[in-house]
C-alpha cells in the first residue's frame, strides 16, 4: 500500500465523488417525482394505467446496463444522440421510477379504507382525500422502501462507467489502468461510496423513526 499514490489520486476521486453525487441526486429526484405520478395513476386506475404496468415490468426486469447501452449506443442509430451524463440521468430515472412507483403504491394501498370512506362521508373531494388523507399516510408507509431504493440507485451509479462517465468507479478503474495500483484505488473507491452511503443510510433511518414517532403520538 503506497500512500503517495493515494495522495496523488485524491483530486481525481474528489471530482468523481461530486459527479456521482450530482448524477445520483438529479436521478433520484426525478425517480421520486415519476414514481409519485405513476403510483397515483395506478392507485386511481386512470385510463392508460395498463401501459404503466408494462413500463414497470420492463424497467424492473432489464438491467440498468442494458438500458444505458440502448439509450447511449442504440438511439444514435435513429438519429437521437444523447450525451453521457444525460443518458445516465435518464437511465436512473427510468429504472428508479418503477421502483419508487411500487414503493409509493404499496404505501397508498396500505392506508386504511375506513379512513378514505370516512373522508368521502364528510364530503371531501378526490383531491382533498389525496392531499390530506391518502398521500401523507402513504408516504409514511412507503418510507422504508423509498429509503432502500435511494441506497440502491446510488449503488447503481457504478454502472455509469460503461458509458465513460468519470464517476467514482470509472475513476478507480482508469487509475488502475494507468498505474497498476489496484489496492490503493479500490480502497479509495470503497471509502468514497462509504462516505456517501453510510451517513445517508443512518439519516434515512433517523427520519423514518422520527416520522413514525410523530405519527403514533398523534
Amino acid at each position: 500500500m503506497s500512500w503517495i499514490y493515494i495522495q496523488q489520486a485524491i483530486p481525481a476521486f474528489i471530482n468523481g465523488f461530486f459527479l456521482t453525487l450530482k448524477l445520483a441526486t438529479i436521478g433520484i429526484i426525478g425517480a421520486l417525482l415519476l414514481g409519485i405520478v405513476v403510483a397515483f395513476w395506478l392507485y386511481y386506475q386512470v385510463i392508460g394505467h395498463h401501459v404503466l404496468r408494462v413500463y414497470i415490468a420492463v424497467s424492473r426486469n432489464t438491467p440498468l446496463l442494458i438500458q444505458l447501452f440502448f439509450i447511449y449506443y442504440g438511439l444514435p442509430g435513429i438519429g437521437l444522440k444523447i450525451p453521457a451524463e444525460q443518458t445516465a440521468i435518464i437511465g436512473l430515472i427510468f429504472l428508479g421510477g418503477s421502483y419508487m412507483a411500487d414503493a409509493f403504491l404499496g404505501g397508498l394501498e396500505a392506508v386504511p379504507k375506513i379512513q378514505v370512506e370516512s373522508g368521502q362521508v364528510i364530503g371531501l373531494s378526490t383531491w382533498q382525500l389525496a392531499r390530506y388523507v391518502i398521500f401523507p399516510q402513504g408516504i409514511l408507509y412507503s418510507l422504508p422502501a423509498i429509503g432502500a431504493n435511494i441506497i440502491f440507485l446510488i449503488k447503481e451509479t457504478s454502472i455509469f462507467t460503461v458509458i465513460a462517465i468519470p464517476e467514482i468507479t470509472n475513476t478507480a478503474l482508469d487509475l488502475i489502468g494507468q498505474n497498476y495500483r489496484s489496492n490503493e484505488y479500490l480502497l479509495m473507491m470503497v471509502v468514497s461510496y462509504a462516505i456517501i452511503l453510510i451517513p445517508l443510510s443512518l439519516g434515512l433511518s433517523w427520519v423514518e423513526r422520527r416520522l413514525r414517532r410523530v405519527n403514533f403520538s398523534n
